[in-house]
């Protein structure tokens, strides 16, 4: 079991061959990812503003597509697989944290 987590890691942790082929993990970690992200930071966005929420929902809507487009590339840019799960899992589980601190603090 410890042998295959390793091989696991190993492969992933491999850049690729090829810098023209950006790989299907990548575009979907880059698609989906970004996608949860910004999402999940639109939801805290509209946690944060002191504006009531019927009037705060404009910023987070605009702010939502430049979001989604910038790390969406941030996330395919990266140069292993690894760390475009990194770049996907990381920011999702911060953004989690702080949502629940806001719902559960209130």
């Amino acid at each position: 079991m410890k042998q295959n987590f390793k091989s696991i890691y190993k492969n992933l942790s491999i850049p690729e061959k090829s810098g023209k082929n950006i790989g299907l993990l990548r575009t979907l970690c880059s698609i989906f990812g970004g996608l949860l992200v910004s999402y999940l930071s639109m939801t805290l966005l509209t946690f944060l503003t002191p504006i009531p929420l019927g009037e705060s929902l404009v910023i987070p809507i605009y702010f939502y597509t430049l979001l989604w487009a910038v790390l969406s590339f941030w996330i395919a840019l990266s140069h292993t697989k690894l760390i475009a799960l990194k770049r996907v899992f990381i920011p999702s589980f911060i953004c989690i944290i702080a949502i629940l601190f806001f719902i559960l603090g209130s």
